[in-house]
């Protein structure tokens, strides 16, 4: 039984900082269920507005329908009630529509629809695809505008129109006149977040186009850091964004940008730099090399972003 109803959970998700935790991998590449609810209920323990299982960060993209339900209820058990999880929906159309009834089977507060795989689309098989997962389940919906998957403003208009159970928007072009279209076009009724790669970069502008919140994959091993940063840019602190922006996020994306995929990779790296490992990556994915490794400890240990909550 879920806690929210729909308006009720975007109006709880626009005011706080969201994340992806990163799910757990045993040596051989086997979901490491123990690990990762560990890794959730610390991620839990802190003053974030919701996490997203099996989205992005997750390794979604990686995960079997089977392990994609057991990470959605890992989450949900480890999480407190006062943190929703919410599923994320991938794949061809039959497989996010699993992929979300599981999610609601797992008592998740909601559903983040990824990109579906490998085609193009026009906006009518958008609205379908959206449309047929909506139907499926009662829990709330997020469409995630990116790649393949880049809703018009009419589309999200129309999606609103027919389902009470759609209420937000994630967006991960940075498409600024496209923003602007959606959010003219459906202003407060849907919630809008960021979604760009190491979105605090982008959090203080895209706030102005109405997007109160944003994903931070680092909240996975700097959680301290990631919601002082949310903070800073719910204040419009320009001088402590810039601070923090050069101090430890600007260094830490010109080691990102050194290989292809290590948005995740990182992450990982980030979490066994600071003690907390919860494993590799999958491929097509590969892990940061030594250097980088170190490279990116160094930056940790000099930003003084860990010391008070690498151990808890």
């Amino acid at each position: 039984m879920t806690r929210f109803t729909p308006a009720e959970l975007a109006e709880h998700l626009k005011d706080g900082l969201l994340s992806f935790p990163a799910t757990a991998f045993a040596p051989d590449l086997s979901f490491d269920e123990a690990t990762y609810r560990e890794h959730v209920s610390w991620q839990a323990s802190y003053g974030v507005g919701g996490l997203f299982a099996a989205g992005g960060t997750g390794e979604g993209f990686s995960l079997t329908p089977e392990e994609n339900a057991r990470v959605v209820r890992a989450a949900v058990e480890s999480s407190r009630p006062e943190v929703p999880v919410l599923g994320s929906a991938g794949g061809w159309t039959a497989n996010a529509v699993a992929n979300a009834q599981a999610a609601e089977a797992a008592g998740a507060e909601g559903v983040l629809v990824l990109p579906p795989y490998l085609t193009e689309c026009e906006q009518d098989g958008l609205f379908a695809h959206v449309s047929t997962i909506a139907d499926a389940t009662r829990l709330p919906i997020i469409v995630y505008n990116r790649a393949n998957a880049k809703y018009s403003a009419e589309t999200v208009a129309r999606l609103a129109d027919t389902h009470e159970n759609f209420i937000g928007f994630k967006d991960a072009t940075g498409d600024i006149e496209h923003l602007a279209k959606v959010y003219a076009r459906n202003g407060e009724r849907l919630f809008y977040l960021g979604g760009l790669p190491t979105a605090e970069t982008f959090a203080l502008p895209l706030l102005q186009m109405g997007m109160s919140t944003y994903s931070s994959a680092m909240f996975n091993f700097v959680p301290e850091f990631a919601l002082s940063f949310y903070r800073d840019v719910r204040a419009q602190d320009r001088a402590a964004v810039t601070e923090k922006l050069s101090r430890f996020v600007l260094p830490y994306l010109e080691i990102r940008d050194r290989g292809k995929g290590y948005g995740v990779s990182i992450v990982k790296a980030g979490l066994r730099a600071i003690g907390r490992p919860v494993g590799g990556v999958r491929p097509p994915l590969r892990d940061l090399d030594e250097k980088d490794l170190a490279d990116l400890s160094a930056l940790i240990e000099r930003a003084g972003v860990a010391a008070s909550f690498a151990v808890r």
